[in-house]
């Protein structure tokens, strides 16, 4: 994974990790594009901090995270188009058939609160464990097992899913990812 010389040379690799969490956390491709080329100027520019035989795609990862937590704080601060931010909230349940569509799940996962929407990619979708997110996160494990718990709860509901229900009947692996193997719990 790593070469014995710069470590910029690994960036590239990380790449489409990146873009998959900065979607999750966006909601749209191209403001997840520009979130990944400002984490990647400033990973470039900050590599020197980057600590040799650590999990580069973990502090790439940070570095994503804090970046969009930044800029979020920052277009608070902006005044917005009230009407547009409403309007892009209206939410219709869909109708389900067993099958999770894409689209749907999609429209759901963006409902939950970016914490929620975090730690399901990072402990689901990208494969680190609940320590790794923790310590990507700055929160304590603990924490990060509860947001799982309940970010999964919420998604089940927002996706209309009844208690009991297998909410990965023939979904795909993104989704099933996501909402892990353990069926849906009472919300």
């Amino acid at each position: 994974m790593s070469s014995p010389g710069d470590p910029r040379d690994d960036l590239p690799e990380h790449l489409p990790a990146l873009r998959a969490f900065a979607i999750s956390l966006c909601g749209s491709a191209s403001a997840a594009d520009d979130l990944v080329q400002e984490t990647i100027v400033k990973a470039w520019t900050n590599i020197d901090k980057f600590q040799a035989g650590t999990n580069m795609r973990a502090w790439l990862f940070t570095i994503l995270r804090n970046t969009f937590y930044s800029l979020k704080r920052k277009r608070k601060r902006e005044v917005s188009d009230s009407d547009g931010i409403h309007a892009g909230k209206l939410y219709e349940k869909p109708a389900h058939d067993g099958r999770l569509a894409m689209t749907d799940f999609r429209r759901a996962f963006q409902e939950l609160s970016p914490e929620h929407r975090e730690v399901l990619i990072l402990a689901g979708a990208s494969g680190f464990s609940y320590e790794e997110v923790a310590e990507m996160t700055g929160v304590a494990v603990g924490t990060v097992k509860s947001r799982v718990s309940r970010a999964r709860s919420r998604l089940c509901e927002l996706l209309g899913l009844a208690e009991g229900e297998d909410p990965i009947s023939g979904a795909d692996q993104a989704t099933i990812a996501v909402l892990g193997t353990s069926g849906v719990q009472a919300a």
